[in-house]
């Protein structure tokens, strides 16, 4: 139904602003202590991973599958906008020298993007059977 779409996107929302934050936050923090923009941006990813698994599991998708099932195919997929980001990041940081925090939220509209349609149509649509 339309009302459940909504609150499906809602949750989303809410849990992707939490997802960016202990994202951002652990760049920041990382890039401060001198770590290279490619480390902390991969260090922040897996953070994040976790951070975004737990909560779209849990109270976005309400998801009853199996974790050993579902969190590997969810942090590949996570993985493949890693990929992009990192080299997004890589050509406005190194090429079109923008500063890593700037750059940073510029390629997090096409990751947070991604990364709902990779959950949605890819780790959490819905089985026939749930197994508990």
């Amino acid at each position: 139904s339309i009302m459940k779409i909504k609150k499906e996107f809602i949750t989303y929302i809410i849990s992707g602003g939490l997802t960016t934050g202990v994202n951002y936050a652990l760049y920041a923090g990382l890039l401060w202590t001198g770590i290279p923009w490619l480390a902390a941006n991969s260090i922040a990813w897996a953070g994040a991973v976790l951070t975004a698994y737990g909560l779209n599991r849990k109270w976005v998708f309400r998801s009853r599958n199996r974790i050993w099932q579902e969190f590997p195919s969810f942090a590949a997929l996570r993985f493949v906008t890693l990929v992009i980001e990192n080299i997004l990041l890589w050509l406005l940081i190194d090429r079109m020298h923008i500063m890593p925090f700037p750059a940073k939220i510029a390629v997090s509209v096409v990751t947070v993007i991604g990364n709902y349609i990779l959950c949605k149509y890819g780790v959490f649509k819905k089985e026939e059977v749930c197994h508990g």
